[in-house]
């Protein structure tokens, strides 16, 4: 019987956290890590709520996880993120020693590729898993955006 812990079952729980950020007027970029296919930390974009430059989804879940954790290290956690991570989030990310990426959108003007943001040297890194929905989320926000304005 196949898992039904698929890269695509938990890009959809990162999605269901941009949703919140997206109705808290964030932008909206989700984030889960899981372990043994176990959803250890959650999160979502809080810069405007927190009026912290740092506190993107993905920063968010890494001090979540380390928490629950109960260490800085996240060796066999994966991190899903609905964006490309920017070269912050990258850089922590290789301070966390995580041993995947999987993310949904590209972001190619601030992610780390583009920017070519080294990751530790064991992270494996896969994007576009649901590609499609991450990007029309963040695209919807930024339409609606402009047109308030």
């Amino acid at each position: 019987m196949e898992s039904p812990f698929t890269h695509e079952y938990f890009m959809k729980k990162a999605l269901i956290e941009a949703e919140l950020a997206f109705e808290k007027n964030e932008v909206p970029i989700g984030a889960v890590i899981v372990i043994d296919d176990k959803i250890i930390a959650r999160a979502h974009n809080l810069t405007e709520t927190l009026n912290d430059v740092t506190a993107h989804a993905e920063m968010q879940a890494f001090t979540s996880a380390a928490d629950y954790l109960g260490g800085k290290y996240l060796k066999k956690c994966t991190l899903y993120v609905t964006l490309e991570p920017c070269q912050m989030c990258a850089g922590a990310s290789y301070w966390t020693q995580i041993d995947r990426i999987i993310f949904g959108a590209f972001d190619e003007r601030r992610g780390f590729q583009n920017n070519k943001t080294q990751l530790h040297p064991k992270t494996i890194v896969i994007g576009g898993v649901l590609e499609k929905q991450c990007s029309e989320l963040i695209n919807r926000f930024f339409i609606e955006k402009r047109n308030l304005n």
